[in-house]
């Protein structure tokens, strides 16, 4: 298996590992999101705990595909590799921030349990809608402007170097400003994140990731395209003329 084979295996495995672990994840600590301020259902903070586990996966998931595209995306166009190997970092980064307050969040509803309710309702009630407001914001941030800006990036270089067939690459074209556009319309109150207008504009960057991850499985780069740089290549000098010139 050649370099580049195996770089687009893992990196298609990176990808269904992220949507795998985004999904887990927000299933798993929702209820504690979702509860009231300062309570804790039966299993909420394990729930919590294991939502956690399945973000710190997608955060590690998020920066491994980064780093292992970036080669064969520098070969491309390589001011755009970096650029999306940032992009890749800084969605990590706001992901992470959330999981801390979501992790804040059930220590001080642990905390509160034991509390009567006049403590509880004068000394932790702001901070425990804060902490939701926190994870709020970055599920906005990261999983939704992040990622539509480092999708337009990477679908770019894959649909110009065809690296990848162009219909896939399309489909990241079109995902990537739909979920800007929808972190916008959310941001001014138009629609919750979770709703059927949400979730319908995060279709398109969904199937994006699935059939990249699926073609770079089964099938990887295009052979004819992962090597090349896009740049004419010079035209070897035969060695008799070479030496020819060298004695003139």
């Amino acid at each position: 298996m050649s370099s580049d084979r195996k770089t687009a295996v893992a990196a298609g495995v990176l990808f269904l590992v992220t949507e795998i672990a985004a999904i887990a994840g927000l299933a798993l600590y929702r209820p504690v999101l979702d509860g009231a301020a300062g309570t804790l259902g039966p299993g909420d903070a394990t729930s919590a705990f294991l939502g956690a586990l399945c973000e710190l996966t997608l955060v590690a998931a998020v920066i491994g595909t980064g780093i292992v595209l970036f080669p064969v995306l520098r070969r491309q166009h390589e001011g755009m590799a970096l650029g999306y190997a940032c992009f890749r970092l800084l969605e990590a980064a706001v992901i992470t921030v959330g999981v801390l307050s979501v992790l804040t969040l059930v220590t001080l509803r642990q905390e509160a349990t034991g509390a009567s309710a006049t403590t509880h309702a004068t000394g932790t009630a702001g901070a425990d809608r804060a902490l939701v407001a926190l994870h709020d914001w970055t599920f906005l941030l990261g999983p939704n402007v992040a990622l539509g800006l480092n999708t337009v990036l990477l679908a770019y270089v894959m649909y110009r170097s065809r690296l990848v067939p162009r219909f896939i690459a399309v489909l990241g074209l079109i995902g990537g400003p739909l979920i800007c556009a929808s972190a916008v319309a959310v941001m001014f109150g138009v629609y919750e994140q979770i709703s059927v207008p949400g979730s319908a504009l995060a279709v398109p960057v969904f199937a994006w990731e699935v059939a990249l991850a699926v073609r770079l499985i089964a099938k990887g780069f295009e052979p004819a395209r992962a090597g090349t740089t896009g740049a004419p290549q010079a035209t070897p000098v035969p060695a008799e003329e070479n030496t020819g010139a060298l004695r003139a």
